[in-house]
């Protein structure tokens, strides 16, 4: 037994690490093909590219690991029923639960795996991702000074290159228009040839001019002696002139990690539990302050309106009768009832927007938290639907496997993404929300995998071909029956 043991586990390890993979690479394109726009352009180095691509792949393998699962089960036990080698190890006594059962351990361990992953791993992968892709959006597009072409990459400067010699440094007929002053292209810089180059730090592009001239027309216009007056153009010729313009946007710079640490995503569960614990505090907090809000605004209604003499006489479950006031006293009393009623109108508006923003919060971390957990079992379920499915088409290869993974783990997220919908919008509670597509596919499982290890007749295509034959029998003996009735009248 030990022997047919190893032998399953290894013809479930191969198929499982390959497909995990392979997996992996779909999920990882789908991600480029979400970002593609912010990386194009960048001139983005090699091991960036490698950070970004790694912490992506690790932030998705909780979503690889019940794919790899479920398709790595179909082709065992598919390989297995077209080798017909599950027909000769249930001639040997061993019954399709037995097969199983060393699968199952094994899928448990990689159960174990996956959530150990999702907790621990996965956040700080998720964090590290969201930095270097926020800082990857904040940088510049790649230099590059096209001959013949404007190029505004540098803030308030727009550049001309007349012709680029093949070096890529030397340049001619150079033309640099500057917009700092905010009037135009008034400021304007133009050279016959010169060099551009960049410092040793890359921090700074270096232009060196020569043989040109500079011209400034904002000075065309001043003040003297309080009178608006004419003033000549302001031009200079040059033989050779540096300009430095600042590359530090087209860096890539290192942002904050604080600026991400309180997302659900790049929290581990112990974070999450407390996050959430902390926020139903909040709530509370805010619940008691609407509370306590209500009851300051009747203060004046309960300590000095209700205890004046002239009131006692009135019954409290009645509205307060003013006309007995004085002028003064009704006009301080509808005053206070306004300003009481407006005020009391805001703070119960804000209260309810805190604590409808807080409630939300605690929604995204409590379906995080479940998350984790969902997408851990969610190992076993593809497990138990792949393996009792393998034995019952009994097609080996990936084809089949892979289109029917595709089908179930299709329909898996989409309950998943309208559990959460639900989840959210406070009609059910959470937990029950995020479960619902485990909960829908538990019966299925429980379904496939006791006719597989019973060895039933029910899904066999056979079956339904017999019954088939038999509706269409009985539709042939019922035709025949109305037929001779109808001649015997």
């Amino acid at each position: 037994m030990k022997i047919v043991n190893r032998y399953l586990c290894r013809n479930f390890l191969g198929p499982f690490f390959l497909t995990f993979f392979v997996a992996l690479f779909v999920l990882l394109m789908q991600f480029v093909w979400k970002w593609v726009d912010e990386l194009v352009g960048k001139g983005l180095e090699l091991t960036v590219m490698l950070k970004l691509l790694f912490y992506a792949a690790v932030s998705l393998s909780s979503m690889a690991f019940p794919l790899a699962v479920m398709l790595a089960s179909l082709m065992t036990f598919g390989n297995m029923g077209e080798r017909y080698e599950i027909v000769a190890l249930k001639s040997a006594g061993i019954s399709t639960r037995k097969m199983m059962t060393p699968l199952a351990f094994l899928t448990v361990l990689i159960t174990i795996v996956s959530f150990l992953v999702s907790d621990q791993v996965i956040p700080r992968a998720t964090l590290k991702l969201r930095m270097l892709l926020y800082d990857i959006q904040e940088q510049k597009p790649a230099l590059n000074i096209e001959e013949g072409v404007f190029y505004d990459g540098f803030d308030n400067y727009s550049i001309l290159v007349g012709k680029k010699m093949p070096d890529g440094e030397t340049v001619k007929d150079v033309l640099i228009y500057d917009h700092s002053k905010r009037q135009g292209n008034t400021c304007v810089t133009y050279a016959e040839s010169g060099t551009m180059t960049v410092t040793e730090d890359k921090h700074y592009l270096l232009f060196t001019l020569n043989k040109g001239s500079y011209w400034d027309e904002t000075s065309s216009m001043g003040v003297s002696r309080g009178k608006r007056v004419q003033l000549p153009l302001m031009r200079a010729t040059f033989d050779k002139q540096y300009k430095r313009f600042d590359m530090s946007d087209f860096s890539l710079n290192q942002v904050d990690a604080q600026l991400f640490e309180g997302h659900s995503s790049a929290m581990t569960n112990k974070q999450l539990s407390d996050q959430i614990d902390s926020m139903k505090v909040q709530i509370r907090e805010i619940e008691d302050n609407t509370a306590n809000v209500f009851f300051s605004n009747l203060y004046f209604y309960n300590t000095f309106v209700r205890n004046n003499e002239q009131f006692k006489s009135q019954e409290k479950s009645r509205p307060l009768d003013i006309s007995k006031l004085n002028h003064e006293m009704q006009n301080r009393v509808l005053n206070h009832a306004e300003n009481t009623s407006r005020s009391y109108i805001y703070s119960m508006q804000f209260n309810y927007m805190d604590a409808t923003y807080r409630t939300s919060n605690m929604w995204n971390f409590q379906i995080e938290l479940q998350r984790k957990y969902r997408l851990a079992v969610a190992c076993l379920l593809f497990f138990f639907i792949g393996a009792p499915l393998g034995s019952i088409i009994r097609k080996g290869g990936i084809a089949i496997p892979l289109v029917l993974t595709v089908v179930f783990f299709v329909i898996y997220f989409a309950l998943s993404v309208i559990g959460e919908k639900i989840a959210k919008g406070s009609t059910l509670p959470v937990w029950f929300g995020t479960w619902l597509s485990s909960f829908i596919l538990l019966p299925l499982c429980l379904f496939l995998t006791y006719h597989a290890t019973m060895d039933t007749a029910v899904l066999s295509p056979d079956t339904y071909a017999k019954w088939m034959d038999k509706i269409k029998h009985i539709k042939l003996f019922s035709k025949k029956r109305h037929e001779d009735s109808s001649t015997l009248s």
